[in-house]
Parts: C-alpha cells; sequence; structure tokens
C-alpha cells in the first residue's frame, strides 16, 4: 500500500526524526509513503486546500500563528476519515486533542516503538472498508465515501449531492438514493436527507452544519434529530 502522510511541524530537525521513523515504519511493513513537510499549519493548508488526499497528519501543537488543535479544528469541518496523530511537548492540550477525534497524543521525545505502533493503528482504520455511493456523471461513475457527503438534496427528477469538497447532481430520486445510505443519514424533511455527523446544532426549523450552512427540517422533527444523534454518538 501507498499512504500519503503529512508531518507538521515548525521545527525542521523534529520533522525530520519523525519522517525517519514514518520510513524506517513503511519498510518494515513493505509499504510505501509520501511524506510531505511542513514548517507551519498555515503551510499545511495552503497544500491541503489543492487536493485534500492526504490519509495521516503527523501534528505538532504549540506553533506560530495557528496552532496544532485549530488546524485539527478546521480539518474536521469537512473530513472526519484524516488520521489525526498529535505529537508535542506539552499535555496541556490533551483534553482538547481528543475532542477534534485525534487518533493518539504523543508527548516529545516520541519513541519509534510507540510512534509506529500508533501508526499501525491509523493505516488499520484506513482500511477498514468505508460504503460508498456511485454517482453517474459526464458518462462516468465516480465512488463517493458517505463519509465525505454533507446531504442530499431532493430536486425534480434529480438528486443534488453536497461533499465537503464539491457538488455533483445525477438523475435518480431520493428515495432510491437514501436506499444507498447508512444509518448516519437521516431524512429531515421531504427534500433533504443529512448527515448526522455534520451537524453541530439541531434549531426548530434546520439543522447546522459543520461548514455553516442551514438545512431546513420539517415541523416537530428537532426532537427526533436529537435523539438520533445521540443514539449514533
Amino acid at each position: 500500500m501507498i499512504y500519503k502522510i503529512a508531518i507538521t511541524d515548525d521545527c525542521s530537525t523534529e520533522r525530520e526524526y519523525v519522517a525517519a521513523i514514518t520510513r524506517s515504519w513503511a519498510e518494515k511493513r513493505e509499504d510505501s509513503v509520501r511524506i510531505e513537510q511542513f514548517s507551519s499549519a498555515e503551510a499545511f493548508l495552503f497544500h491541503y486546500e489543492e487536493k485534500k488526499d492526504y490519509e495521516i497528519l503527523l501534528l505538532d501543537i504549540e506553533m506560530g500563528g495557528i496552532n496544532g488543535v485549530e488546524l485539527a479544528k478546521k480539518i474536521r469541518q469537512e473530513n472526519n476519515a484524516l488520521q489525526i496523530i498529535f505529537i508535542t511537548g506539552f499535555p496541556d492540550f490533551m483534553e482538547e486533542g481528543f475532542e477534534v477525534s485525534a487518533l493518539h497524543y504523543l508527548m516529545k521525545p516520541v519513541s519509534a516503538d510507540r510512534l509506529q505502533a500508533v501508526l499501525d493503528r491509523a493505516v488499520t482504520n484506513l482500511g477498514k472498508k468505508e460504503k460508498r455511493l456511485p454517482i453517474p456523471f459526464d458518462r462516468e461513475t465516480e465512488f463517493v465515501p458517505l463519509s465525505r457527503i454533507l446531504y442530499l438534496e431532493a430536486q425534480k427528477q434529480y438528486v443534488r449531492i453536497r461533499t465537503v469538497d464539491r457538488e455533483y447532481r445525477m438523475k435518480a430520486t431520493l428515495a432510491e438514493t437514501e436506499e444507498q445510505l447508512d444509518e448516519f443519514f437521516f431524512k429531515c424533511q421531504r427534500s433533504f436527507v443529512v448527515n448526522l455527523s455534520f451537524v453541530t446544532r439541531v434549531k426548530n426549523d434546520c439543522v447546522v452544519l459543520k461548514n455553516g450552512e442551514e438545512i431546513p427540517i420539517s415541523r416537530g422533527m428537532n426532537q427526533k434529530i436529537g435523539k438520533e444523534i445521540i443514539r449514533l454518538f
């Protein structure tokens, strides 16, 4: 397997140390890694906006400008799949680290054995088969992971599918498409099915998603949605 890994730390010595451990880990597994190093959260975000295909992020917390926790929060607004591993000399942010679903929180100086064990866990998570929605467009079919879909909207004979980084429109009914989704999707209104993983707030007439969008809900649906979120999470 080939894994794309980002290392973000404002100390070049720390970045090289972690990169060396990561390369050694990949060799032992007979896997390959594409490692990219970034000296700041801002530098990582600049590249991440262009292509969101990183699978593992090894992340320092205390950096100038945007710190590691703030970076993780930005990522989690649209990406729940990226495996985030904090490697830091400061234990003060541990609670916040787990709030952003970090895989692990390692203290510097990190040992090779501990880091490699956590990397094993990361690829185990990545290896879990995720259900995907086939979306035909432009004479091709793209298989979109369900975890990247924010919501679906019925538009006459079409369904609009909003993901974390783009939109699709395919000829189908919402009912047909809904059958291909998993338990995290909830029909909150006649024309909308929402991914509860992205819901941050439930109001009387809508739900608010992590990206700030508001999706309308039917009258009296807010309590049902709240109970479903509690059941799932």
